[in-house]
């Protein structure tokens, strides 16, 4: 895609992909800029909403990823332990970190997430 100025949106309007298995409860994910839907040629950002008592899957990949807590509060595994963390703060997670994210508050955890584009094709 050739851009010609920057691309302005709304998160909230972009459609969310809800996320139930037993892995994985209670998370939207919202894939705000990405090599499908804007020709991102190197990062994908998405927006991720975990519900009170939802969780991300405890996994680990080879890609590093950042991640900002928008909202809420979140408890983090971050390799060896589970550390709360509150809105404004960052996660840096290197490849090959075993990570997770739950909800800790009575509100939903809203948190933004940053991988190369590549990893989002796998």
């Amino acid at each position: 895609m050739d851009q010609k100025r920057a691309i302005i949106g709304k998160a909230k309007e972009v459609k969310p992909l809800i996320i139930n298995n037993e892995m994985t409860k209670d998370v939207e994910k919202r894939i705000l800029i990405g090599k499908s839907n804007y020709g991102a040629p190197n990062f994908v950002m998405r927006l991720f909403t975990v519900k009170p008592g939802g969780y991300s899957p405890r996994h680990s990949h080879r890609w590093e990823h950042e991640i900002f807590i928008v909202k809420g509060k979140a408890e983090v595994y971050d390799g060896e332990k589970y550390n709360i963390v509150e809105a404004g703060s960052f996660i840096f997670v290197p490849g090959g970190i075993e990570h997770q994210l739950k909800n800790a508050g009575d509100e939903e955890l809203e948190f933004i997430c940053v991988i190369p584009t590549s990893a989002d094709e796998e």
